[in-house]
């Protein structure tokens, strides 16, 4: 019990920690979806069709994208 006082003024700080954490987690989620991923290599293609980007862009860019959605296969 004692112990349960003493560490009170602690709960903010946890509460904050554990609320920043969730919103990494469901960033993390996000950043590396699949579908995600698919759709911006749709408006990528989209943009080097249209001549939006040059081809040095697109594939620096592609590459990027590639390497995320690898990274979300490995993550699972």
């Amino acid at each position: 019990m004692l112990s349960s006082l003493l560490l009170f003024p602690l709960v903010p700080a946890r509460c904050a920690f554990w609320a920043i954490e969730q919103v990494v987690d469901a960033a993390e989620r996000e950043y590396y979806g699949p579908d995600r991923i698919r759709r911006e290599l749709v408006e990528l293609s989209r943009a080097y069709d249209e001549g939006l980007i040059g081809a040095e862009e697109f594939d620096r860019r592609e590459d990027a994208l590639l390497d995320r959605l690898e990274e979300a296969a490995r993550r699972g």
